[in-house]
């Protein structure tokens, strides 16, 4: 899944954990680089009980992981990654590769 706001896709770190942060916009899971956390964050959506941008998109429910509220997504239920352009292309150029395919 790329970032919501430049379309860079996340790699795996060398060491320890990602710097890359989840977050919901429009309802539907999305992951900030690190770069555009800075400048991005307040497009994402915040908690409407504590105003956190800590939230989460899953099986049709947006939880904060702030304050721990949750409610029911009203949007596209987290699908976002289904509408990213050219991810069937990557995936399908991944395939090959690991399955030795010749295109």
């Amino acid at each position: 899944m790329p970032c919501f706001s430049c379309g860079a896709r996340q790699t795996d770190p060398i060491r320890g954990s990602s710097p890359w942060t989840r977050g919901v916009r429009h309802e539907a899971q999305v992951l900030i680089c690190p770069d555009c956390r800075r400048t991005h964050e307040a497009d994402l959506d915040t908690c409407s009980l504590c105003g956190s941008v800590a939230l989460i998109c899953r099986l049709g429910e947006v939880e904060c992981r702030s304050c721990g509220s949750v409610r029911l997504a009203r949007g596209n239920g987290g699908l976002a990654a289904s509408h990213a352009p050219g991810l069937a292309d990557e995936v399908e150029a991944a395939l090959a590769r690991v399955l030795r395919r010749v295109p």
